[in-house]
């Protein structure tokens, strides 16, 4: 590919790093708008050498269909996706041990995995809106759908060289001014790459890797700039150093407030972030004398200063459990508001997906609870938001029985957001929304065009069946006589 066999790299890190900052520095102006991808195949599969592009060049949709294009007709069909959040240039200068200090570098597996491979190609400079097209160029290649994985799934998958599979693996990425939490979630990455890597090796089946991102993660340091302010940095240089990042979190604080955004309510298991919920709106209905009282709890649970209490709360790799504990609600001295959620592995999808199996209200020793498994799930991955979740408003919530105090009760979330399983440095995961494809306004639109069709259907049978007249008078013949009887 990029890199023949020929041309073996005794420090792949440090070469690496400053093959991609070379591209990065010979064309800064963009480099917040590319996204770098690296290919290789399996160890032992070797394929022709692709041309790199030229130093500066930004790799488009186009160009990037034809690399992959002849990489899967050369190579194995069996396509291995790590799809990251976000991904930038810089990341690997910073983070991939360049000039030689390999022992700082979180990549190892990725590293390994290149110099094993005879067949590689590294494209610094893809435009991000090509790189969020790999997927369904990949999809249309390989004539297969994709098959969203962890590395415990593909464990119990097995693979079938003679037919091609597309299997992804989102990765997350960390936002924000913490330096340290992005290397470690890019040190997990690299594990995760490790883990498929091995995987695949030990059921001896040849593939193809890729590793890119949808996005740049330069996008999100260069808004958080103040308005008009103006200069770059340095390819390699730190980010701000201390005192900058401590103004840049007081400033975004302060931008918060004016704005009215909090952050969400956070449950963690010794020092890691299990569960995250976030809502615009958390409010509770009781039916008392034929009239519906209501309590709005997200004050109590939401915003600056505000710490809700989660005794109570616990979670592991399967089940997670929120409990949000409140005081004199409703005339009630004790209440609980509690999301019971569940994952496991569902064989026809090949995936792990998670439910919210109950939403329960505990009240001086009585509990309402709803059932949710029905209508509130997602890829275990990812997070679920949904605009409304309601019980008696387009409902997702539903009792569990007729009889159940939860028949009493109205429950609104609006803006509802919850993860209780892979969350990464305390942000949620790529949401799985809720609003379905067939909108109000498309069914409408889609009668109206069914209606239209059905008239002209019936205008154009009608039309056929007219019939002209077969006979007709002959002036020099006798008259045609219509006999009238009565």
């Amino acid at each position: 590919m990029a890199t023949t066999g020929t041309m073996h790299l005794q420090r792949i890190s440090a070469s690496l790093a400053v093959f991609l900052a070379l591209f990065s520095f010979l064309n800064p102006a963009k480099c917040d708008e590319q996204v770098p991808l690296i290919l290789w195949t399996s160890e032992g599969v070797s394929t022709s050498t692709q041309s790199p592009p030229a130093a500066g060049h930004i790799v488009e949709e186009q160009q990037l269909s034809s690399y992959l294009e002849k990489a899967l007709n050369e190579g194995p069909k069996n396509v291995v996706l790590f799809l990251q959040d976000k991904m930038s240039i810089e990341d690997f200068t910073m983070y991939g041990g360049a000039f030689g200090n390999k022992q700082d570098s979180v990549y190892p597996n990725l590293e390994a995995a290149l110099m094993s491979s005879s067949s590689r190609l590294v494209l610094p400079a893809v435009s991000w809106p090509a790189s969020n097209a790999v997927i369904g160029q990949l999809q249309d290649q390989l004539e297969t759908s994709p098959l969203y994985m962890d590395p415990e799934t593909l464990s119990q998958l097995r693979l079938n060289a003679s037919s091609p599979a597309l299997l992804v693996f989102r990765l997350p990425y960390g936002i924000g001014a913490d330096l340290m939490s992005a290397k470690e979630i890019l040190s997990g990455n690299d594990e995760v790459i490790g883990q498929v890597m091995s995987i695949m090796k030990s059921q001896s089946l040849p593939y193809t890797a890729i590793y890119t991102a949808l996005r740049p993660s330069r996008e999100a340091a260069s808004l958080s700039m103040e308005a008009g302010q103006g200069g770059g940095r340095s390819l390699l240089q730190y980010r701000g150093g201390y005192k900058d990042r401590e103004r840049e979190r007081e400033r975004q604080r302060k931008v918060k407030e004016r704005a009215g955004i909090y952050g969400p309510v956070e449950f963690k298991e010794g020092d890691q972030t299990c569960i995250l919920l976030w809502a615009k709106s958390l409010s509770v209905k009781i039916l008392r004398s034929g009239q519906w009282e209501e309590h709005d709890l997200t004050p109590s649970t939401f915003g600056e200063g505000v710490s809700p209490k989660l005794h109570g709360s616990t979670c592991d790799k399967t089940k997670a459990r929120l409990v949000l504990n409140y005081e004199n609600v409703l005339g009630h001295r004790s209440f609980k508001l509690i999301f019971a959620m569940s994952q496991r592995l569902y064989r026809v999808s090949a995936r792990r997906w998670f439910t919210l199996d109950a939403v329960e209200l505990e009240y001086d020793g009585t509990k309402a609870s709803f059932n949710g498994s029905r209508h509130i799930y997602a890829p275990a991955e990812y997070s679920y938001r949904c605009e409304s979740v309601t019980n008696f408003r387009w409902p997702l919530l539903t009792p569990r029985t007729s009889k159940d105090p939860s028949n009493q009760w109205r429950v609104s979330f609006e803006d509802f957001q919850i993860q209780g399983f892979n969350v990464s440095s305390s942000e949620f995961s790529y949401a799985s929304d809720c609003a379905g494809f067939f909108s109000p306004g498309i069914w409408m639109g889609l009668i109206t065009s069914l209606l239209m069709v059905l008239v002209l259907t019936y205008g154009l049978h009608m039309i056929m069946q007219l019939r002209t007249m077969d006979r007709f008078d002959d002036p020099k013949g006798p008259a045609i006589s219509v006999p009238q009887t009565e």
